[in-house]
């Protein structure tokens, strides 16, 4: 497995504190989330017994999230993963959901490789700025922001991956701004 690909190993110590093994340092839930929403798989391993921790974090994380108020999920679908654990079969929901997300990044995967393929669109004056556009969009549908963390909206103080992505919204901004004066130079 490539050093990339390998999960990020976080261990919990007694004290309940989570020491990220790679960088020999503590971090809280919400960097975890961020090295989630940046591509990273996590493993939360407990330091003295060696249980796996992982699904516990992931899933107080997306408590947290709701608690703000950020709908991570709709109602009717917890209502549903509720009832999957109710009925006999319940067993069939996780593979579904796995599959489903699995669908959902191959089709973002192939969108964007069809969207740099060689067509006549990608030789038009401003292409890279509306390819660069639409990879933010995608990047932010898929990567689980809440309510208040889409690109333009207004950051929290102290969010790095908030302010990275303000600054992707600003060169996006000034790639379609120069997008729009070359179609209107072609007019």
């Amino acid at each position: 497995m490539a050093e990339d690909q390998k999960p990020l190993l976080i261990k919990r110590y007694a004290s309940r504190r989570l020491y990220n093994t790679e960088t020999s340092d503590y971090v809280t839930l919400e960097d975890i989330a961020g090295f989630i929403r940046g591509g990273r798989e996590v493993q939360i391993v407990d330091l003295k017994s060696g249980d796996d921790l992982t699904r516990q974090y992931l899933l107080q994380i997306i408590a947290e999230h709701e608690s703000r108020g950020e709908n991570v999920l709709p109602v009717n679908v917890l209502n549903d993963l509720v009832r999957s654990y109710m009925v006999p079969g319940g067993g069939m929901m996780p593979q579904f959901l796995q599959g489903s997300f699995q669908m959902l990044r191959e089709s973002q995967s192939k969108m964007m490789e069809n969207m740099s393929a060689i067509n006549p669109i990608a030789s038009m004056p401003g292409f890279e700025a509306m390819q660069a556009q639409q990879e933010a969009f995608l990047k932010a549908m898929t990567s689980g922001l809440g309510a208040g963390n889409w690109p333009g909206a207004e950051p929290e103080a102290g969010s790095q991956d908030k302010r990275e992505s303000g600054e992707d919204l600003d060169a996006i901004k000034k790639q379609l701004a120069a997008l729009q004066e070359t179609l209107s130079k072609m007019k």
